[in-house]
């Protein structure tokens, strides 16, 4: 009888039937696979999900063990175990929450009650500085067009180390060679007495208002920042910009500065203009603080007056670089980042090892590092602190747009004439609070690796400054 079933079931699957109950053996099967793969799915979800969850739990447990609670701020982990073997493991792991590099700044406590200083004392040589406007290599040979950096000779650059009770020298603003300012922001430039300076340049950030300012810093200091067109059209499509009934253009409480005929193809050099010639769009400062465009200060500018310069009786100030003491060193990180041609950095290192610029040493105390943090400048506005930024500009201008690979070079230069103060680059991160910039910078030099390349038309080689004309001084 068994036997007989079975041949029974085997005829009617081989017979007139059997494609169409092949066809549903087939369907089935792919239906149970797939229900077996979903149901083997949401098994593997459930047991991550588990195995995440214990995890968490494991790792609160620790947290509770090592520091008594499973929220930890940078503030709390100083109550931590630190020398407990969870800690180490939970520090290793990175779910111990790490400061930012920086301090406590001993600024004092109220703006209010600070005095400025009504005698300005300078011990330098220098009493009168003029600056040349007239370039006599272009008045002389119509075929070179003005530059705005001039056509300084290697004798001249040589001279305008050697400090002496009248100097002039070139410091930008060379007649007819762009950096143009409308006489109503000249107006406005001229009465400001105490800065704080900022700029924008090719749409590269917008402005961020200052914070924590005192109504004696509100009424005391010109919170001025120079643009181009390109920046000011930007802050002007965000809604940011609003204009005054004599034409003046503001963004909040930044006046702004539009710098027209560009003097340079590159933003990055045209942000040198009011970063380090603030002495000459300001002539009448007697103090000046700049901040890049990307930073929020955070810090009353009086009590930063009072930190960095009037306390210690400084006339400048900057802040050392957190990684870096030698432009050598600065230079191999630029290189590696891509922050400009990398041959031009080579060439611009090569002239300054062979003028005799030693990687920075003990020997060179009590300067304290030849690689500052130049997002932030301090100043009195004396003749010699005027001279340095000009001589700091003109290597800029002469070399590669990195300030931070030219400023130990000049201090080198005047040999002990120039006394500055360098503080704590963890003081320097307290200052302010940095914003990212809304896009990356726009100019393909900085990615050139080889000298071949910058013969290439589509790059945007600077034809006004730097390496490219040194054959012409």
């Amino acid at each position: 009888m068994g036997s007989w079933h079975w041949r029974w079931r085997s005829a009617s699957f081989s017979g007139s039937g059997a494609g169409s109950g092949g066809k549903d053996l087939r369907r089935m099967r792919s239906e149970i696979g797939r229900f077996m793969h979903r149901k083997s799915l949401v098994r593997a979800m459930f047991a991550v999900g588990v195995a995440w969850a214990l995890f968490v739990l494991v790792i609160w447990g620790m947290l509770l063990v090592a520091c008594g609670s499973v929220s930890i701020t940078v503030e709390s982990a100083g109550q931590c175990k630190k020398k407990s073997q969870t800690f180490q493991f939970l520090d290793a792991w990175g779910f111990i929450p790490k400061p930012i590099h920086r301090c406590s700044i001993p600024v004092a406590r109220n703006p209010q009650f600070v005095q400025i200083p009504s005698f300005r004392h300078d011990s330098s040589i220098l009493r009168k500085l003029t600056y040349i406007t007239n370039d006599r290599v272009a008045e002389a040979d119509q075929s070179k067009r003005p530059l705005f950096g001039g056509y300084q000779t290697w004798k001249e650059r040589d001279e305008s180390f050697k400090i002496k009770p009248a100097m002039q020298v070139h410091c930008g603003f060379m007649n007819n060679s762009g950096g143009d300012i409308h006489p109503r922001d000249k107006t406005y430039l001229k009465r400001c007495e105490f800065v704080v300076a900022s700029g924008i340049f090719d749409g590269y950030d917008m402005p961020h208002q200052p914070s924590n300012l005192s109504d004696a810093s509100r009424s005391l200091f010109c919170f001025a920042m120079v643009v181009d067109e390109i920046s000011l059209d930007s802050i002007k499509a965000e809604g940011l910009l609003t204009e005054d009934d004599k034409g003046g253009r503001w963004s909040g409480i930044w006046r702004l500065v539009l710098l027209k005929n560009l003097p340079y193809d590159e933003p990055r050099r045209n942000g040198k203009v009011p970063k380090l010639l603030t002495h000459r769009i300001f002539p009448a400062a007697k103090y000046s603080i700049w901040i890049d465009g990307k930073m929020e200060l955070v810090v009353d500018p009086i009590l930063i007056l009072e930190r960095y310069l009037w306390r210690g009786g400084h006339k400048f100030a900057i802040a050392r670089h957190k990684h870096h003491k030698s432009i050598y060193e600065e230079a191999d990180a630029n290189k590696r980042r891509k922050r400009y041609a990398r041959p031009l950095i080579d060439k611009h290192m090569e002239i300054y090892k062979r003028e005799g610029m030693q990687p920075w040493s003990k020997a060179k105390l009590p300067v304290l590092s030849d690689v500052p943090e130049g997002a932030v400048i301090i100043r009195e506005h004396t003749p010699l602190t005027n001279l340095f930024c000009c001589l700091w500009f003109n290597e800029v201008n002469r070399f590669t747009p990195r300030d931070q690979l030219s400023f130990g070079y000049v201090v080198h230069r005047l040999n002990g004439s120039f006394p500055l103060f360098m503080f704590p680059n963890c003081e320097y991160n307290a200052l302010f609070v940095l914003h990212k910039h809304t896009r990356e910078h726009s100019s393909k030099v900085e990615w050139v690796k080889t000298l071949d390349e910058l013969k290439d038309e589509s790059i945007a080689f600077e034809t006004r400054a730097g390496l490219g004309l040194l054959g012409d001084r």
